[in-house]
């Protein structure tokens, strides 16, 4: 419901399972947005002109894909490392995380709109906009990428652990 009540267009990909009847009702009565509800290509997706945020989880897989492009994060951490990996990209501004309630711990519609909109459309929202730009130029460039891979690889073999049983 904080998608629609954005007032952005959207494409949400959701996983079939646990679907519910509520789930199916936003589905056939949203009037901004998309579910999907089977894979999707989601660099492809993210990379798109027309997307302006990515609202995700915070698994690092996926905040990867996202600043590949240059995309602005919107981050609802769930569990375990997704909660460090939100921090560290607010730090880096290269997105917000969705405000939780403090007293139960819950995230609401409102909360969830105010953050895209944040990182979206609003003038402050340049600075996470801007960063996250600048980030592709670190997560996109698949030879510094492949340089640091063959690096640590190299460390390894000089400096390989001695294992005594």
């Amino acid at each position: 419901m904080g998608l629609e009540q954005s007032g952005f267009s959207f494409f949400w990909v959701l996983k079939k399972q646990n679907t519910s009847s509520s789930s199916d009702s936003f589905e056939s009565e949203s009037k901004r947005g998309m579910v999907w509800r089977t894979w999707a290509p989601q660099i492809r997706i993210l990379a798109h002109k027309s997307v302006g945020g990515f609202f995700t989880h915070c698994g690092w897989s996926s905040v990867i894909e996202g600043l590949q492009v240059g995309c602005p994060l919107i981050m609802l951490p769930f569990q375990n490392e997704q909660f460090l990996i939100a921090g560290r990209m607010e730090e880096k501004k290269v997105g917000v995380k969705v405000d939780k309630n403090k007293l139960d711990g819950k995230f609401t519609r409102d909360s969830v709109a105010k953050a895209l909109r944040l990182v979206m459309s609003k003038e402050e929202g340049k600075t996470y906009r801007r960063q996250a730009e600048g980030m592709s130029k670190i997560f996109g460039n698949k030879e510094l990428n492949q340089k640091y891979i063959d690096e640590f690889v190299d460390y390894m073999e000089i400096h390989k652990p001695v294992v005594k049983v």
